[in-house]
């Protein structure tokens, strides 16, 4: 019906053709229509879900399967012989302890400490702190081997450092730094205003207010910052051809080249015939050593939230 033939009355006075009022039946008909989407979707995040899960299980089972029964104690102390087809990994894990080590004792507080600047110090909409940010960004996204060849070029030729444990710990430490400064400064962002407000009116400084009330509360950005800069730092192989070196031998110092659990399962899965055991195992140690330091960290870091919460 056009409006022209609807006479104009005084709530109508155009005499335009009203919409007919929503029935029974299409609300019915509408909220099933949203039952069969939040049920497609329910279905659709389950399939995702259990797939990842299935995948995880799968190359979990396969590597225990065929690692578990290469562990021994011997494997673990003893040092690589035949190019790593006999022997163990013991300097191995000395290498990749220390490499590893040098690579939290220097990005730690390094990102800690750009995190604050960026966070607490720096207004958001800063030109500074727009193009730090932006530069963080693009260095996480950047490969591994140009972190490797950077770190080569820089600290290996440069500082004369050479192929050791302490150029491949700085060049996993310059990888590390996006990931764990963007994670803990969102974190610090995240906590609300009021907090700091709180503490400003009870006259608290801004490293009382830092210290014991912003990171404690930041702290789940700080630990997924860690685990997953560790993650990438334990795992790393191509950044630390061209740094730490490729030696299986037992590492005296830091200017010491050392061969790391990584670059090691790598050798002996493609550069070594019947190495496929060994490597198998190599690769059981390193999820343990993964999971070992991840709840660690988590460890840690909930320990010393107890303590700023209990003082």
């Amino acid at each position: 019906m056009s409006k022209h033939n609807i006479p104009p009355t005084q709530n109508n006075p155009a005499g335009v053709a009203l919409r007919p009022a929503t029935t029974k039946s299409d609300l019915m008909a509408r909220s099933q229509k949203i039952a069969y989407a939040d049920i497609l979707l329910s279905l659709l995040v389950w399939t995702v879900a259990i797939s990842v899960t299935a995948v995880f299980l799968w190359i979990s089972v396969d590597i225990v399967w065929h690692g578990a029964g290469q562990l021994s104690w011997e494997f673990l102390t003893k040092e690589p012989e035949e190019a790593g087809r006999q022997g163990g990994i013991a300097s191995i894990l000395v290498s990749t302890a220390l490499l590893l080590s040098v690579c939290l004792v220097v990005a730690v507080p390094l990102g800690l400490g750009t995190a604050i600047l960026l966070a607490e110090f720096t207004v958001l909409n800063n030109w500074f702190g727009r193009l730090v940010r932006r530069s963080l960004d693009m260095l996480a996204s950047v490969p591994s081997i140009v972190f490797g060849l950077f770190g080569n070029a820089f600290f290996c030729v440069t500082l004369g450092l050479g192929f050791s444990i302490l150029s491949g710990g700085l060049t996993l430490a310059c990888m590390v730094l996006p990931i764990l400064i963007r994670s803990v400064e969102e974190g610090l962002r995240s906590v609300p205003h009021e907090y700091r407000l709180g503490a400003a009116s009870l006259g608290l400084s801004r490293t009382t207010t830092l210290v014991n009330l912003l990171l404690p509360a930041a702290f789940p950005s700080l630990a997924a910052g860690l685990i997953l800069g560790i993650g990438r730092a334990i795992a790393e192989t191509a950044a630390l051809m061209y740094t730490s070196g490729y030696v299986e031998r037992m590492p005296e110092s830091l200017l010491d080249s050392g061969r790391t659990l990584s670059l090691h399962i790598y050798s002996l899965s493609m550069n070594v015939s019947g190495g496929d055991s060994s490597a198998y195992a190599s690769v059981v140690v390193l999820m343990i050593l993964l999971l070992v330091t991840n709840g660690a960290a988590i460890w840690i870091g909930e320990h010393w939230l107890h303590s700023r919460i209990e003082n």
